[in-house]
């Protein structure tokens, strides 16, 4: 993985250079390896690039990288498949000059132009320039992995991997109070309805599965979506031949995913998720495979997974090593992920994932396999049952009780009211109603001020899948609202110690059978992760296997929050929003409400996590 930015003008730029210098230099975290920068001869056009070694660590691999006379790339990623698509290549007579898959990227766009795009299994970011056509193309991978931010204004287009970058191009930082509205109240942290939106105002990101096109002379900007999956469910396919054929595809995309020139290892949680990547590792030859694994430990806390983690460790024999947070760190802890992040996030799971990448590369791994996307593909959140209820509830009453009750013997407490049952009799209706409720308790939410709260009430996002059943939802939180900030999470924490991290569940092949898979699937008998579970039954220990109680990722964030220098942070972070007109003086008398890291309505979490924006 790489940090790049880049300058494009419709005139010389003189001070341009140096911006991307300046850009560079704060992303030196994302590449400590290399720092390369490129100009065309009109000095129009402005690459930089950091470089993080991990395939071909010669400098034949050095970017940026330019192709017959025409085309420089800039590029932030991995393309998995990049030896297959080399060998297609080489069969169409290209000829390539080094062992990265760079230039694999470069060579495919030149030869097949953007529809090499279609062909990509991978996790990336990257900006083409075209000399003769004087047009730049951006693309970025299907599912948000890598990041792509950019400002846009007629005169110049300027992109780099995070906002930081971007101010350090003298684009000036703004906050979106909209999208600032919403994560106070609803806990959002993107616009369901505007993929392109941020929390400032003049810098965008290119959405996911998407790619651009810029021709400042023709004053002409453009975006392309050239991927999207559909529910199209095949009501014939067997459960036996469901899981064989998830086992090929996703037994291919580790295989895939362990290719490397450095060391790899994966995290473990002690989960479903990342105990099936260890599973299916242990099947594999890489040869920088470590059989190193890293959790986060919380001694004490009750919803500590170690034990399970251990289990799942010593079966496959792996090096297992822990970290852990101590309340004296917290507070300095939250300052350096804030730091890195750049945008608000809504709990404390993020520090504990900071902490696990550090340790990884303390203890000499570059690359993490790690389970992000599997509950969204698959159904592992709680949350998934009412939906599932709902659309069983709907088409198939006793069906609806079976599983309500093996749920419930598997203690599964969901609420499934008459509300619910309403919803879904009347799921139009419900939507309709949940939105004004929920667009009223925000504008009525005390802590406001109300000038805030009046100026950014029409602007409020709260969105329900248009589909209202289970498929519905999970194709809602995998492509409109859910992934893409954890996505975001994983790449900060892990671009912060130089680590790359790869997620075995994206890709693309395995996501698109999945949604062709009826729900049952997914949610039966009462287990979520049906498919999972079955597939992994006899590679991992039937405690983790039939484990009951999820709990995914959770650190003890209501202790935390309890800390003296944390609740001083959180009552200056209310000083600065009462500064900034967002909140009303009289939450500076109020109590602090330390809440878990998966509760709802932790506003003061939110709050602190808000005002690092200012």
């Amino acid at each position: 993985m790489c940090g790049i930015a880049g300058i494009v003008a419709k005139q010389v730029a003189q001070d341009a250079q140096q911006q991307v210098r300046k850009a560079t230099a704060v992303l030196a975290h994302r590449g400590p390896e290399e720092e390369n920068f490129w100009t065309n001869n009109d000095q129009t056009v402005f690459f930089g690039h950091r470089r993080l070694c991990i395939l071909d660590l010669s400098k034949a691999a050095s970017q940026p990288m330019g192709y017959a006379g025409r085309y420089t790339l800039v590029y932030n990623g991995e393309i998995y498949n990049y030896r297959e698509l080399r060998k297609e290549l080489e069969a169409e007579g290209c000829s390539f000059h080094s062992q990265s898959d760079t230039e694999v990227v470069l060579v495919a766009y030149a030869a097949w132009g953007s529809s090499c795009l279609q062909r990509f299994d991978g996790a990336f970011a990257f900006a083409i320039w075209d000399e003769k056509e004087q047009i730049l193309f951006a693309a970025r991978d299907r599912f948000g992995e890598k990041p792509f931010f950019f400002f846009y204004d007629n005169e110049q287009f300027v992109f780099a991997s995070e906002p930081k970058a971007l101010w350090a191009m003298g684009v000036e930082k703004e906050v979106n109070k909209s999208l600032l509205y919403n994560f106070l109240t609803l806990g959002y942290t993107s616009n369901p309805s505007d993929a392109t939106e941020t929390f400032y105002n003049n810098i965008n990101k290119l959405p996911a599965a998407h790619s651009l096109t810029c021709s400042l002379q023709k004053n002409a900007l453009h975006t392309h979506c050239y991927w999207q999956v559909y529910v199209d469910v095949n009501k014939t396919v067997s459960e036996e031949d469901a899981t064989e054929q998830f086992k090929q595809l996703f037994a291919d995309s580790i295989r895939k995913r362990l290719r490397s020139d450095v060391a790899i290892g994966t995290s473990l949680s002690g989960g479903l998720d990342s105990s099936s990547i260890v599973a299916f590792c242990a099947n594999e030859t890489a040869e920088q495979y470590t059989h190193k694994c890293f959790t986060a430990s919380f001694s004490g806390f009750e919803k500590d997974e170690t034990n399970y983690a251990s289990l799942v460790a010593k079966q496959f024999g792996l090096q297992h090593f822990t970290t852990t947070i101590t309340a004296d760190e917290v507070p300095l802890l939250m300052d350096m992920v804030a730091s890195q992040q750049d945008e608000p996030f809504s709990s404390a799971s993020v520090l504990a994932q900071y902490k696990v990448f550090k340790a990884a590369k303390q203890h000499g791994v570059t690359v993490l396999l790690d389970g992000q996307g599997a509950d969204e593909i698959l159904g592992g959140y709680r949350k998934y049952y009412k939906w599932w209820w709902q659309e069983l509830y709907r088409t198939n009453r006793k069906l609806y009780a079976q599983e309500w009750k093996a749920a419930r013997e598997l203690n599964v407490d969901e609420n499934f009211g008459i509300k619910n049952k309403l919803a879904a009799l009347l799921p139009d209706f419900a939507a309709s109603l949940l939105y004004t409720q929920k667009s009223k308790n925000a504008f009525r939410n005390p802590d406001l001020n109300r000038d805030f709260a009046f100026s950014n009430k029409q602007n409020f996002y709260y969105t329900t899948p248009p589909h209202p059943n289970l498929n519905g939802a999970l194709h809602y939180n995998t492509f409109v609202n859910g992934l893409e900030e954890l996505l975001r999470f994983a790449d900060r924490n892990s671009m912060a110690h130089s680590v790359e991290v790869r997620l075995p569940f994206l890709q693309h092949q395995l996501v698109e059978f999945l949604f062709t898979l009826p729900p049952q699937f997914k949610i039966h008998r009462g287990w979520t992760k049906w498919l999972l579970r079955k597939a992994v039954e006899n590679k991992l220990p039937q405690e983790i296997v039939w484990r009951k109680d999820k709990v995914g990722y959770e650190p003890p964030q209501k202790a935390w929050m309890q800390n003296a220098a944390v609740q001083e942070r959180i009552m200056q972070a209310r000083k600065k929003l009462v500064n900034e007109g967002v909140l009303n003086e009289t939450v500076l008398i109020k109590n602090i409400s330390a809440k878990d890291a998966h509760e709802e309505e932790s506003f003061d979490w939110r709050y602190w996590s808000a005002a690092q924006l200012f």
